[in-house]
């Protein structure tokens, strides 16, 4: 009963540092072997949320009784296929699984040395359950990432999905088949959402046009294709009735020739993380391209928060004024007078509050308008997913 007991409370500290765990097992996870190397949004994102995942996963297991691990999480197989289908070695997936293993290893023996309360035999227990689940997890990823790697398109619409990705990475193709010119201006677009493709269609269909479509999930490519730049307003105000609630839809840029028939993919790709986490609607690249490449970066993400939001949460009220403040300091282009207006405060509150942000952040706000305005997005991000 004891050694339940212990188990159990040794998994409950193991969350209570979850953050401080994820978080390294990220940077050993990029020391490995850069996700730079893939350069879609899709994959870096699911790397993210599956370290997270395989975490929960691992601590979960030390609640359980031992011979009852937990269900292996959905997200883990997903991932595989990902890195199959985007070129990542299996021998780095697996080398980056054995990594956190260890890394949450680590932990598990701190945490349980901590009091003295673990004896070597308990430990070993411990030990040999997360072995165990791992052994587990890598035949689930090496048996998922195989299957994908063995798979041949069984539908039409299969070997065209799969053309256009070899297009995508840089291979010369023939790409008569998919009846799209691509000697010609194109304009990216990334979907995603339960049922998007038919209210994505009803969407294109009112524009003058030719398109290439390919489903993907619940993700649809569409790239439009002109023989002049296409001008991306029309797609303002324009979503039709069946357009399914929250769906997201994020817009490259127009772009000439395969080579922009790619960057606009990509660009569009970029900013749909953008778009989900603030619950759908159309997001553009051009507005958003800071915001995007910072979302993708958890070193950059983290440091802006660390540097430029925490110090304002030593305020009573956590910092509620002061980002209420800023948020419409720079919504109305940093125009003193103008926030005081939105706020319903005279000029002078508005340049006391500023002033003292400056104090919190040992900043002057000239000196660091464009972080901080990244991280207040980003604060606007995380609390929209949440």
């Amino acid at each position: 009963m004891r050694i339940e007991k212990v188990r159990v409370e040794i998994a409950d500290r193991l969350r209570a540092r979850k953050t401080e765990i994820e978080q390294a097992v990220l940077a050993r996870v990029h020391a490995v072997a850069s996700t730079d190397q893939v350069s879609n949004p899709e994959y870096a994102e699911g790397l993210r949320a599956t370290v997270s995942a395989a975490l929960d996963y691992g601590i979960e297991a030390l609640d359980r009784s031992p011979g009852d691990p937990p269900p292996m999480p959905a997200i883990i197989l997903t991932q595989a296929r990902l890195a199959a289908r985007h070129g990542v070695q299996l021998a780095t997936v697996l080398r980056r699984y054995l990594a956190g293993h260890t890394l949450l290893g680590d932990f598990l023996l701190e945490e349980s040395e901590r009091d003295g309360s673990v004896d070597g035999g308990s430990l070993k227990r411990f030990l040999r359950i997360q072995s165990a689940l791992l052994d587990d997890l890598l035949a689930a990823v090496s048996d998922e990432y195989g299957r994908e790697k063995e798979a041949r398109p069984a539908t039409a619409k299969q070997r065209r999905a799969q053309q256009v990705e070899r297009l995508l990475a840089g291979e010369l193709l023939d790409p008569s088949d998919l009846e799209y010119e691509f000697d010609a201006w194109h304009l990216g677009l990334v979907a995603y959402g339960r049922g998007i493709a038919d209210g994505l269609v009803a969407l294109i269909d009112s524009l003058d046009s030719r398109r290439l479509l390919i489903e993907r999930e619940d993700t649809v490519w569409v790239w439009l294709g002109s023989r002049r730049p296409i001008d991306i307003g029309v797609l303002g105000g324009r979503r039709p009735e069946s357009w399914p609630r929250n769906a997201a839809l994020a817009v490259g840029e127009p772009a000439e020739g395969i080579a922009g028939w790619r960057l606009t993919h990509q660009q569009a790709q970029a900013v749909l993380p953008v778009a989900r986490a603030r619950g759908g609607g159309i997001t553009h690249y051009a507005d958003d391209a800071l915001l995007a490449s910072t979302l993708q970066d958890d070193l950059l993400a983290r440091s802006l928060h660390r540097l430029y939001l925490d110090p304002l949460g030593a305020d009573k009220d956590g910092g509620a004024v002061s980002r209420e403040t800023l948020r419409a300091y720079f919504a109305a282009q940093q125009n003193v007078t103008s926030a005081a207006a939105a706020l319903g405060v005279n000029r002078n509150t508005v340049a006391s509050r500023l002033r003292h942000v400056e104090e919190r952040i040992g900043r002057s706000l000239g000196s660091c308008s464009s972080e901080l305005l990244a991280a207040l997005q980003l604060d606007d991000l995380s609390g929209d997913t949440e």
